[in-house]
């Protein structure tokens, strides 16, 4: 492999390009709705539920709510009050978890690991193209879901029936992208943390190159790409962070006069809050943020410590 083999290029991963995202959908309108975060414990994702008349939840429970496979089990996170996070279908919660739903979640557990090897089996059998990724059972209904990978269309009609054969009841295969991949199966990061994917966010994000420059990463696969191999997802929500400190910041290669020579910008910490300098002599200023300001008049940007006071090297 050459030096440049693993560069990232604006081609490899176009602006909004992520797979498993869509443009996000027009905010719901609460209008005195008591809105509920709840996170899909096998999904992972957060669906956003009203509680029915008459049922009180509270946070942390464990609830029985809708998606678009069917019943699932959630937890409760906490209400939403702000209309503009609120996206998407607003679900109703069903009813709050009974012990026999928790207990049918742990037998259905140990149903899915043999379903999985039976659905492994026969795509071996048959010489299918696809990677089998997770089996997973519906809460309240006879039917269970195999969600797969490819990288091409797969006609799965044959295998469809060998499963029926052998586990009695209906099923459905979802070929499902690496994102959605990496965010069932869970994992450790590069950071050595759990997978964003998997434990912090709520929805995947689009994820573009250009959050990887504007927090002046370097564009190398190996170092902000992910285990499923797409841009990391940290780098979408960390984007704000770093795009909002920017705007009040020059940008790199500004110049700027100081103890009469002319410095400019070589590198920032938006997280440290510190820029670095280096002259035309080769001497470096490296100063908190505090220490630089606009000039109002001449808009020129300026530094403002002490002689021999900063630290250089």
């Amino acid at each position: 492999m050459s030096d440049h083999d693993d560069i990232i290029t604006e081609d490899s991963f176009p602006e909004d390009a992520a797979e498993g995202s869509v443009s996000a959908p027009a905010p719901v309108e609460l209008e005195g709705k008591i809105v509920w975060r709840v996170k899909v414990l096998y999904s992972k994702a957060t669906e956003f539920c009203e509680s029915s008349a008459g049922l009180e939840v509270k946070i942390g429970d464990m609830v029985v709510v809708p998606t678009r496979y069917g019943n699932e089990l959630g937890r409760v996170l906490g209400r939403e009050t702000d209309p503009a996070e609120v996206t998407g279908e607003l679900r109703s919660i069903h009813r709050v978890a009974s012990p026999a739903d928790l207990v049918r979640v742990e037998e259905n557990d140990t149903r899915e690991d043999r379903a999985f090897e039976v659905c492994r089996d026969k795509i071996e059998a048959r010489g299918l193209s696809m990677k089998l990724v997770s089996a997973h059972y519906i809460l309240d209904e006879q039917k269970i879901l195999f969600f797969f990978t490819a990288e091409n269309r797969v006609d799965f009609r044959e295998l469809v029936k060998d499963l029926v054969a052998v586990l009695k009841m209906r099923i459905e295969l979802r070929q499902i992208g690496v994102r959605d991949e990496a965010r069932v199966v869970g994992g450790l990061g590069i950071c050595g943390r759990a997978l964003c994917c998997n434990a912090v966010t709520d929805r995947l994000r689009p994820v573009s190159i250009k959050m990887a420059k504007e927090q002046n990463l370097t564009l190398n696969s190996m170092k902000i790409s992910g285990p499923c191999g797409r841009l990391l997802c940290c780098l979408s929500y960390e984007f704000d962070v770093y795009k909002e400190a920017r705007q009040t910041l020059p940008g790199m290669g500004t110049r700027v006069h100081f103890d009469g020579e002319e410095f400019k910008v070589t590198d920032m910490n938006v997280l440290a809050r510190r820029l670095r300098f280096q002259g035309e002599s080769g001497r470096v200023l490296d100063v908190g943020f505090d220490s630089l300001s606009r000039n109002p008049q001449t808009q020129a940007w300026e530094l403002h410590i002490r002689t021999g006071g900063e630290q250089s090297q």
